[in-house]
């Protein structure tokens, strides 16, 4: 295995002007310099690519895999799909795409090619088409018939030998899907709907699929001229607040692996549109994070999106001689490590030797996990770098932050260019959950700031004077209430007025001349 310096992450130098350094040249190498809202921003597979990013029911948008910390003989995988889902989003919340596959690829023996694919495929359904709601009263079950809008899915498990479909399994039939959180009214125990989603299969497998809180974390304001221009607004974590729609799958690692010799897979996940003419294309491919944002250049962006593992040889050039630190050392001088990186090689094509490297493995990007590393018991944000070979880049535990690792890498971290980087964003804003599927509930619509005059759980309906009021308004509560009603009086009376004057025009036009 390739030495890693193991260090405490307490007393890092947290050295500003290179973490703003080298995430700006990361935003410059895919946008240019360019002032973006955080919504149209890229957080490592989110709009990373100019195709996907116009159809977000496909993007997917982070991928995670890890041995379950409460069940260490089975491993978890965790992938999110559609970016920057803002909570309040109605009247048409968001949803897994009917005229898709949702596919989780696991490569068993290191040949770039997938032995096992599990496909997720989601039918909607709408009870009543006459109303523009989502949800028509308080949701307090999944098969409550106030969830107007509601998705099944089925699961199959497809065996493969050299890309060809040798069988095909179905592991679970019309699974009901979590819906989009609306709100504390729509939806007042929201916990509940999520543990009706979860499904254990007959095959020893677990299932989940729903909205959840994005749980990528990083500072995204680099679009904004490189954080203000003057490095002041960093240390934020630009994706707090949003949602994703995630598929979780728990397995066990028996099924999954070539033996408990060879206990290393390579996973990535894809998804397949339907086109007009009937036939599934792919559209979107994740494995390692951040590949496609800061590795592959604009040209190959869409390609590397449809392409498979298998022929990954044609973007070696982009991981041997990398943007990303000529860039760094153009704007900040700190000198990049001498070309072609065989390290980065070594780390997102084969995986690291002595730890997550197959033998015999053809090199291929791949999110590479060797299941028979037991979980940390105290897990470090930074993994093996730090130490922790129970993460990134062995898998990827949502705790992990990928974006401070993947830059110290880039930098040099593993040929002797030791370095502090990182974007000053440890941590997710929200805690994750210790049991499957980990990741955490998803932002509530009705996350606001509450009218005013009003108090938590009161009804408002008979102070709609003051409820009207934003939060925080300076203006005074009785003079506002009368113009209110001064308002709706006029709106009355002007109403009435135009009703009498069409009237009027009416029956001069019926008149006889």
């Amino acid at each position: 295995m390739t030495p890693l310096n193991s260090r405490s992450g307490a007393g890092r130098s947290g050295l500003i002007a290179l973490i703003c350094g080298a995430l700006a040249a990361g935003g410059l190498a895919a946008a240019g310099v360019t002032t973006l809202a955080p919504g149209a921003a890229s957080a490592s597979s989110h709009r990373e690519a100019p195709l996907i990013s116009g159809t977000p029911q496909y993007d997917n948008t982070d991928l995670y895999a890890f041995v379950s910390p409460d069940k260490p003989d089975t491993t978890t995988i965790v992938a999110n799909w559609i970016p920057f889902e803002e909570p309040a989003g109605g009247p048409n919340f968001y949803t897994f795409a009917d005229d898709a596959q949702y596919d989780l690829h696991i490569d068993n023996n290191g040949d770039a090619q997938g032995e096992l694919v599990f496909r997720y495929t989601f039918k909607t359904q709408t009870k009543n088409g006459e109303t523009f709601l989502y949800n028509t009263g308080p949701v307090t079950n999944l098969a409550d018939p106030d969830l107007n809008v509601t998705q099944t899915y089925d699961l199959d498990l497809i065996r493969l030998k050299n890309e060809h479909e040798v069988s095909k399994t179905k592991l679970a039939d019309d699974v009901p899907v979590a819906p989009s959180n609306v709100g504390k009214a729509s939806m007042p125990d929201y916990g509940k709907l999520r543990r009706q989603a979860i499904y254990k299969t007959a095959g020893g497998t677990t299932t989940f699929a729903g909205q959840a809180d994005d749980p990528f974390f990083l500072d995204l304001r680099v679009f904004d001229l490189l954080y203000g221009g003057n490095l002041s607004e960093v240390g934020r974590d630009t994706l707090k607040g949003y949602n994703v729609n995630t598929i979780a799958l728990q397995v066990p690692n028996d099924l999954i692996r070539e033996s408990s010799h060879q206990p290393v897979v390579g996973i990535w996940s894809t998804t397949q549109r339907r086109n007009a003419q009937g036939y599934y294309a792919q559209v979107s491919r994740l494995g390692n994070p951040l590949v496609n944002e800061v590795v592959n250049p604009q040209k190959d962006k869409d390609k590397f999106n449809a392409s498979q593992p298998a022929y990954d040889g044609q973007f070696l050039k982009n991981v041997t001689n990398p943007e990303l630190p000529k860039l760094i050392e153009s704007i900040y001088k700190i000198k990049a490590p001498a070309e072609p990186r065989n390290d980065l090689v070594d780390v997102f094509l084969k995986g690291v030797k002595g730890l997550n490297q197959p033998p015999n493995g053809k090199p291929s990007e791949e999110l590479r996990l060797n299941t028979s590393i037991k979980p940390s018991m105290h897990p470090k944000r930074l993994g093996v770098l730090d130490g922790d070979n129970a993460g990134f880049p062995n898998g990827r535990r949502l705790t992990d932050d990928v974006i401070d690792e993947a830059l110290q890498v880039v930098e040099g971290e593993l040929v002797g260019a030791k370095n502090d980087l990182g974007d000053a964003v440890d941590e997710n804003d929200k805690k994750f959950e210790k049991y499957f599927p980990y990741v955490a509930e998803p932002t509530a619509g009705s996350r606001g700031r509450l009218a005013k005059g009003t108090t938590a759980g009161a009804d408002v309906r008979s102070q709609l004077g003051d409820a009207l009021q934003p939060a925080g308004s300076s203006s005074g509560g009785s003079n506002d209430t009368m113009l209110i009603a001064a308002s709706a009086a006029s709106g009355a009376a002007g109403i009435l007025l135009i009703g009498t004057a069409f009237a009027w025009w009416r029956r001069r036009m019926q008149r006889a001349y």
